[in-house]
């Protein structure tokens, strides 16, 4: 049996994607809704996979502290420097083309695992709502 503690969190964020065929290529934003699915082992002492609260202040804190109402842009678009000149304090450049599915995996592979090393937990799925009706699953 395996059992998943799940906490989603809502940003609201910028960005455009490099190379997009439509209009996905202009500046936009989107509310984001992220759905983090963290498991264990074995449940804790109480019966829990981890408490809510836990993935409030770190995976949830972490998209407000880094992501919330900011812009993502990607360290090889063309427009970086040129927006980073305008809003320095909004941008943040991450290391890959700002799609659903890249944040999903960077959230999975490079930022949960360092905030989740000592809770003996893992998050195992991250999904990622652009809006009501466009979401991607990334999960281990």
């Amino acid at each position: 049996m395996k059992i998943f503690a799940e906490r989603y969190h809502d940003i609201s964020c910028g960005h455009r994607v490099v190379g997009h065929e439509n209009k996905c290529s202009h500046l936009h934003g989107h509310n984001y809704r992220i759905h983090f699915s963290v498991m264990a082992e074995q449940l804790d002492n109480v019966g829990r996979v981890m408490d809510f609260s836990i993935i409030k202040s770190t995976l949830c804190q972490w998209l407000e502290d880094n992501f919330d109402h900011k812009f993502l842009m990607w360290e090889k678009d063309p427009y970086l420097a040129t927006l980073k000149a305008l809003s320095p304090e909004s941008m943040v450049v991450v290391s890959f083309n700002p799609t659903s599915e890249n944040i999903g995996a960077y959230l999975l592979n490079e930022v949960a695992p360092k905030l989740l090393k000592d809770t003996g937990c893992t998050l195992v799925k991250c999904v990622v709502e652009e809006t009501r009706k466009c979401k991607v699953e990334v999960s281990l």
